[in-house]
């Protein structure tokens, strides 16, 4: 007798697998080259100037406000073509595109000029005049802390158009199925990054040592080049260019009111994540240093998490796009599981391996104000390991919610637990109860577990009620 057995759910088909990992592997990849950047200032200057990644990483308070913006309120131009391309009507995705465009340069040129000429004000302010500890270094006053920072963030502030740019432009290439040519693009961009660290912070080629500035202008240097060769991509290779029909009357308001939920998020969370890098420079520089590099390596696993996110969204955004509703649900839910498969793999990896990851980051010998680096880091890494799956939960579950349209409640999600939960946690942990860089990391932990739990948990109920009514859902939508 043969026993009967159950089909797989959607979900766990080979074939929805295979889609995931051949859309989210690319973008990953590519997403990793981001982080790539920053990692490679950090292991560069750790090898030469660790004492002054300090500067390099509080210069991320405003720049990582205004380019986690831009990115959010860019990324409809991504969620758009996708559901256009989802309906076969790709010649028309050149409108959205577009119109990204010129959002782009002008949230590049202004956001550009606000941070250059905001950068000093703020910094004095944070670092001078509200910083509960006058004795945050033994060698550096708050007056050359703030002064020093300011000096890199406003050479950072000349590359925002740069990164704009290539945002809407990779967003488009990845909606339209090519994340190939933007990793290729992006991974030249980081060897580019890493010549210009060479040349400006290690002395190659007989230039001089420059230090966070130095990498400053390999950041600039390189983010233009990316920008630069992924427009080329757009107008040579797809339809980006070409005309098209007219869109619906709601389609910019559309567009742009998916990316304001993304760009509230991104501002919680990244705004939320360069403020503990302020309250770690206020414990010290050396908490702020061993902090910063514990966190880079946080942030490149996120970038593997932003691939499976993305693919997820587009995923989910083609079948939103076709109505249909069950595909929405499980791709979905497949990358929920991809996502807590992955995580506890890097997590895994960074907890065994810490000891050899610190030494890369870090010059063994390194310290600053008398404390060595290299253990310290070590030690974070633990908690690195235990956040990594709650950090993908987060990032990819909101992205599902914000493919089908659900824009407000993810952005509410990310605001609590970062601004509300993690902020305080680490004022409170790492300043208050001078748990240090330590205390720092437990607030970490505590804010992605609330953000990841709460996302995935948002993202099943609303998956779950919504979309068995998506064709009717998508009709009325676009007759509004």
């Amino acid at each position: 007798m043969t026993v009967p057995t159950r089909p797989l759910p959607r979900w766990a088909r080979p074939g929805e697998v295979f889609d995931l990992v051949r859309l989210a592997l690319p973008i990953a990849v590519s997403r990793m080259s981001m982080m790539l950047m920053g990692l490679t200032d950090a292991i560069v200057l750790g090898q030469f100037s660790a004492g002054e990644l300090p500067f390099v990483l509080n210069s991320w308070l405003p720049m990582g406000i205004m380019l986690g913006a831009g990115m959010g309120l860019l990324l409809g131009t991504q969620v758009l073509t996708s559901e256009l391309s989802g309906r076969g009507e790709l010649s028309d995705t050149g409108r959205i595109f577009r119109r990204g465009l010129m959002w782009a340069v002008g949230l590049g040129v202004g956001g550009g000029l606000l941070v250059y000429w905001g950068a000093g004000p703020l910094f004095r302010t944070v670092f001078v005049h509200i910083s509960p500890n006058e004795m945050m270094s033994e060698t550096l006053s708050a007056e050359t802390i703030a002064a020093e920072t300011a000096h890199v963030t406003r050479i950072l502030s000349f590359g925002i158009a740069g990164f704009m740019l290539s945002a809407v432009a990779g967003f488009y290439l990845e909606a339209l199925r090519r994340p190939l040519l933007v990793t290729f693009v992006s991974y030249a961009g980081v060897a580019v990054n890493l010549l210009l660290d060479l040349m400006f912070v290690a002395g190659w080629f007989a230039m001089p040592h420059l230090g966070a500035e130095g990498v400053a202008w390999a950041t600039t240097g390189s983010r233009w080049f990316i920008a630069i060769f992924l427009l080329v991509a757009c107008f040579n290779l797809t339809p980006a260019l070409k005309a098209s029909r007219p869109g619906p009357a709601n389609e910019a308001r559309r567009q742009l009111g998916v990316g304001v939920g993304t760009a509230i998020s991104n501002v919680a969370e990244w705004g939320s994540f360069n403020l503990t890098f302020v309250i770690a420079t206020w414990i010290s520089l050396a908490a702020n240093a061993a902090y910063g590099y514990a966190t880079q390596l946080l942030g490149l696993c996120f970038m593997v998490f932003l691939g499976i996110g993305t693919a997820t969204s587009v995923r989910v955004a083609e079948s939103f796009g076709r109505g249909d509703g069950e595909g929405v649900k499980a791709s979905a839910r497949l990358g929920i599981v991809a996502t807590v498969v992955a995580g506890m793999v890097m997590g895994v990896l960074v907890i065994l391996f810490r000891g050899p990851i610190a030494g890369v980051l870090v010059n063994p010998e390194e310290a600053i104000d008398g404390v060595m680096l290299a253990p310290m880091i070590s030690l974070l890494l633990i908690f690195v390991g235990c956040a990594t799956v709650f950090d993908g939960l987060q990032a990819t579950a909101s992205m599902a919610l914000r493919a089908q349209e659900i824009v407000w409640l993810p952005s509410f999600i990310h605001i609590g637990a970062f601004l509300f939960i993690m902020v305080p946690a680490g004022f409170l942990f790492g300043l208050v109860m001078g748990g240090g860089a330590f205390g720092m990391m437990v607030a970490v932990v505590i804010g992605v577990a609330v953000a990841g739990i709460a996302q995935t948990l948002a993202v099943e109920y609303k998956t779950a009620r919504r979309f068995p009514d998506a064709p009717q859902m998508l009709s009325e939508m676009e007759r509004a």
